[in-house]
């Protein structure tokens, strides 16, 4: 790597871990914070989940307002609805609670609050946005990375497509991973979110724009998740595992703000956008055909990975160590019941040429994977996974 390259990374101000929920107060009272907007979901709600949050607020007196109707990956109106109503709240602080939809709409609302501005007018033109309050994200499953980066995905339903919103001033300010939020999440959406945490971890390890700092958050990403995720799948009650994965969550997140995911999240948004495929069912589905696609550029970073996890195998050959990390991919995809089809979704042949297209316009993420990807391998690709 030539010495004239230079690479950045961001992270959120303060990162709190473990048992943390009760540093929240502390936080608002030392940010002066006079309104705090609650944004999370119906699920996260009823679910008792933002009960200590709410205990926490009011030990420091704060009044706040709650938004409870994030829909799961939201267009790009539904999160505009979410911030004219917030708009009227008069916060100085945003406290997303939840999953990936919601953390992006609290960010975004981040962006956008107190202003004239839309998500639909950003999707147009970012400049001259910045941040106007300051925003707490605490996740509750352990996969999206929102809670690390500063994007935020939108669905665009008139053109069947999901896209990014990238904006360096949103990035959060203070992240709360407390596993006791995840203690009870279902097993399907611990597999999903996790892998897709995994996703992140390995397209940013061997991601065209993988750099020394990238790669320390992306590796130690990839080895917290590849180590915990059956265990936190199959044993409910396995705090350290689960902590560990909200851990490598945010870790393959922090990855992200300095390299990029590549083409299993570019092959995934038409999945999305088109067919509502939660997204890291359709990156699971993806992900090992993806990485042998791209086996012959990446094997060597492939074997780097074996060795943080699985040291015994060192003395095979380089080839032999990268083809066991796919193998370990396709494992935990069966393990956790993940499926491993489109047609389930409703995907058919008569598809192909849309999401085939509509992947290769996401040249944002396809030119950060490490090997070049024509339409034609695109196609060949999402016909392995019919």
């Amino acid at each position: 790597m030539g010495g004239n390259i230079s690479h950045s990374t961001v992270l959120p101000q303060s990162i709190y871990s473990g048992a943390c929920l009760n540093k929240l107060s502390e936080v608002l009272l030392d940010e002066n914070v006079k309104k705090v907007i609650i944004v999370t979901d119906n699920g996260v709600r009823k679910s008792g989940l933002i009960d200590d949050i709410i205990e926490q607020i009011s030990v420091s007196q704060v009044p706040y307002t709650i938004i409870d109707d994030v829909k799961p990956e939201p267009s790009y109106f539904d999160v505009d609805g979410i911030v004219q109503r917030a708009n009227n709240s008069g916060a100085d602080m945003v406290i997303a609670i939840g999953g990936g939809s919601v953390m992006d709409s609290g960010k975004l609302f981040s962006l956008l609050s107190g202003t004239c501005t839309s998500v639909k007018d950003i999707l147009k033109d970012q400049k001259g946005i910045r941040k106007t309050i300051k925003s707490i994200m605490i996740p509750t499953t352990c996969g999206t990375g929102s809670e690390a980066t500063c994007n935020a995905i939108v669905a665009v339903p008139e053109e069947d497509i999901k896209v990014a919103i990238v904006n360096k001033t949103m990035l959060p300010d203070f992240v709360f991973l407390d596993p006791s939020l995840i203690v009870n999440l279902p097993q399907h959406i611990l597999a999903a979110t996790g892998v897709d945490a995994l996703t992140h971890a390995v397209e940013c390890y061997t991601s065209k724009k993988a750099n020394p700092l990238s790669d320390i958050f992306a590796l130690a990403s990839a080895k917290l998740i590849f180590l915990n995720i059956k265990e936190a799948y199959s044993e409910a009650s396995n705090m350290t595992a689960k902590e560990n994965m909200l851990m490598g969550s945010f870790l393959g997140g922090a990855a992200i703000t300095s390299s990029g995911t590549t083409a299993v999240h570019a092959l995934s948004y038409p999945l999305g956008g088109k067919f509502h495929i939660p997204h890291g069912i359709s990156n699971a589905i993806l992900f090992k055909h993806v990485m042998e696609f791209n086996f012959d550029h990446c094997h060597e970073k492939l074997a780097m990975i074996c060795d943080a996890i699985n040291p015994s195998l060192a003395s095979q050959n380089t080839f032999k160590r990268a083809e066991y990390i796919l193998d370990l991919i396709e494992d935990i995809i069966s393990y956790t019941q993940i499926p491993d089809s489109l047609r389930s979704y409703g995907v058919s042949d008569s598809d192909l040429d849309f999401i085939v297209n509509a992947a290769a316009n996401v040249t944002r993420l396809l030119s950060n994977n490490c090997k070049p990807i024509s339409h034609d391998d695109i196609r060949k690709i999402y016909n392995k996974v019919m």
